[in-house]
């Protein structure tokens, strides 16, 4: 298992795809987080995320390997690559899923699905892979485009195929060729991103107490363990949801930031967008000038 999973990593550099460990049997790093780091080794000089050391260095990616069967995550950012991610509906066999909301998308822009290399994820859903634009750097976003449709680019990362999950495998299932990503859906994925419901107060000095309140929270999310998660989830959200009402902090910023935090403590997908779109509506509707507050 450890030979056919350095093989797959080893696969990807040799596509320019810079990768790390994941967890075996897992979808989450197997690095550590900011809220532990040692500060030793790469981090003397302070932390090293997981994008930072995502690498398709051969000899670096053997020796991360050699220690067990990690699962391969494939930086998208570094990697040059958006991911579109049609993701399976959860609890709820009826509801339509990724697949079906990005289809009836493309329809309404009069376009048809991208044929573009295509991965069978572990759980039944797709991912899509594009080569990102060379004139704008795309984020992750959490259902922008449509209901259980995200995409993974800068800050973001996609299970890699050859990793295994649950005993199932994810595993190229359409077109090996991967394509440009569509300038109509780049147009959709570009910021700014009109999806705030207030008007935002002007910002003054805020933005950097707001900054580091955003990554004081998220380190909190990560490091929460199973059965607190959600609430602890709901209750960073919220706490930040005054910034975004401000003007101090990007909504999209902010619910990228709380997606990855949640997935990396060990919450699904789905459980976090709806967690974190449910508390910054409230915290939009309930918020305090900022001359009251």
């Amino acid at each position: 298992m450890t030979d056919t999973l350095l093989n797959a990593a080893l696969k990807a550099a040799e596509r320019g795809w810079a990768v790390f460990p994941l967890r075996p049997g897992d979808k989450r790093p197997a690095l550590h987080g900011e809220s532990r780091c040692p500060g030793t080794g790469s981090c003397t000089a302070g932390h090293v995320k997981w994008e930072q050391r995502a690498t398709t260095d051969p000899d670096r990616i053997r020796r991360a390997w050699s220690a067990g069967a990690f699962n391969v995550g494939l930086a998208t950012g570094p990697s040059g690559l958006v991911v579109i991610d049609l993701d399976k509906p959860k609890g709820n066999a009826d509801a339509p899923d990724g697949a079906t909301t990005f289809k009836a998308l493309c329809e309404r822009h009069g376009k048809p699905v991208p044929a573009t290399r295509t991965i069978r994820t572990a759980s039944g859903g797709t991912h899509l892979y594009f080569t990102a634009p060379a004139a704008a750097r795309l984020h992750n976003t959490a259902s922008t485009l449509a209901p259980l449709v995200d995409t993974r680019a800068w800050g973001g990362y996609v299970v890699a195929p050859g990793s295994i999950v649950g005993q199932a495998t994810y595993e190229t299932v359409g077109p090996a060729l991967i394509r440009p990503l569509p300038d109509w859906l780049q147009l959709l994925l570009c910021p700014p991103h009109p999806v705030a419901t207030v008007t935002p107060m002007p910002a003054r000095s805020g933005r950097r107490a707001a900054e580091v309140a955003l990554e004081r929270e998220t380190a909190a999310v990560r490091g929460t363990t199973e059965g607190g998660r959600n609430a602890r989830l709901l209750a960073g959200v919220r706490s930040l949801g005054r910034f975004v009402a401000w003007g101090d902090l990007d909504r999209v910023a902010v619910e990228t930031a709380f997606q990855e935090a949640g997935e990396a403590a060990g919450l699904s997908a789905g459980e976090c967008r709806t967690t974190i779109a449910s508390a910054l509506n409230w915290s939009l509707r309930t918020a305090r000038p900022r001359e009251a507050a």
